[in-house]
């Protein structure tokens, strides 16, 4: 029983932690789907085969979608004009990278990695996609009709519409008030329950593992980079509720370039979303996208032990740091509103579960490579 207790005592604290922080990067994320346009899109990710997919990534490293939920926005972007390579791009940043992650990464972990994980998550997406460009077949992409309807409501294709009238129908506050509806009922319901278990699993790790035991066993260097490389592939784990048991982990002696490779690894591949990815890819860009997370994931993690070696830093003394600068209030305000916004989306699971509710399917249909005929993605994070 006193196990228990110390598990949820340590997870309530991360819960603390980090709630102020996922809150204010689901609103950037709701803000960003609002005002995004898909003309600039088609403009800017359609032509080229490396400022697409460097603009690409850009793009993905802001927004909070995980490894199975990203498969449609990817096809949107496809269906928009993006080429191969960019939407291979996106198909890595994004995951790997968020407004929300960011910000949790800020509150649990500490400034350096705050900056490194969207620094990795952007190079390995540019890496990936000019490979995948690079190496395509000519002829290989097709040209599509970009999609260009209106991303709020559909009320227009985007094509034939007067721009004037359709700023009058969709003013700057029907937008916001889009974003946040959509941040904090859609994107937070897609969400919640994997956040909320990467909280209880941390707060079980740091009531389980004893303080040494990483540092001891596995603390750094290419063997423990490559044990995060085999934990974390077939995970199925966002971004954010990677977080705070790499936070954990780091606490408990984890070395934080291992830490990073954990955070990369494990947003951005899990088992279900490989095959998937094979029927949209191909087998041949698939490759690609495994080898290009892999080998950047384990170089920017011996890099980042580097970087923290050669200042002297310490990522277990710093952890958590930047959350105590907030108010009590702020912090258990954050904490119980996070909670209260989630009774819904964990009462939908756990009825799917039992049978008593339908299960989440996305909309979209995904492209496929080689023919093959449609596919679909079982969930969403």
């Amino acid at each position: 029983m006193n196990f228990i207790g110390q598990s949820l005592a340590a997870s309530w604290d991360l819960l603390l932690d980090s709630a102020v922080y996922v809150l204010f990067g689901m609103l950037v994320a709701g803000l960003l789907k609002a005002f995004l346009s898909p003309q600039a899109v088609a403009r800017h990710l359609g032509s080229g085969r490396f400022w697409p997919v460097v603009k690409a990534a850009l793009l993905g490293v802001p927004i909070p979608l995980c490894s199975c939920g990203v498969l449609p926005a990817a096809a949107s972007l496809r269906s928009q004009g993006a080429n191969r390579g960019a939407v291979t791009s996106f198909l890595i940043s994004t995951p790997e990278s968020g407004v929300d992650s960011i910000a949790i990464t800020y509150a649990l972990m500490d400034p350096v990695m705050t900056v490194a994980r969207p620094l990795a998550a952007m190079t390995t997406g540019v890496v990936a996609g000019v490979l995948e460009n690079l190496g395509g077949r000519r002829g290989q992409v097709e040209e599509l009709k970009p999609d260009l309807s209106c991303p709020l409501d559909g009320c227009c294709d985007g094509v034939d519409c007067d721009p004037a009238v359709h700023a009058r129908h969709h003013r700057p506050g029907e937008k916001l008030g889009f974003g946040l509806r959509y941040a904090f009922g859609e994107l937070w319901a897609d969400l919640a329950g994997w956040f909320l278990l990467g909280i209880l699993l941390a707060g079980i790790i740091t009531a389980l593992v004893p303080d040494s035991f990483f540092s001891q066993y596995l603390g750094g260097g290419i063997t423990s980079m490559l044990a995060m490389l085999a934990v974390g592939i077939p995970l199925y784990m966002c971004a954010t509720s990677s977080t705070p048991i790499a936070a954990a982990l780091v606490l408990k002696g984890l070395s934080p370039g291992a830490a990073l490779v954990f955070l990369l690894a494990g947003p951005a591949t899990n088992a279900a979303s490989l095959t998937v990815l094979v029927r949209v890819l191909g087998k041949r860009a698939t490759a690609i996208y495994l080898a290009s997370i892999a080998v950047c994931a384990v170089l920017f993690g011996l890099a980042l032990d580097q970087v923290y070696a050669a200042w002297g830093l310490s990522a277990r003394a710093v952890a958590g740091q930047a959350a105590e600068l907030l108010p009590e209030w702020l912090r258990w305000g954050g904490a119980l509103a996070l909670l209260a916004m989630s009774v819904m989306p964990l009462w939908r699971m756990v009825a799917g579960w039992l049978g008593r509710g339908g299960h989440h399917h996305h909309d979209h249909e995904l492209p496929q490579a080689d023919g093959a005929g449609p596919a679909g993605c079982a969930g969403s994070t």
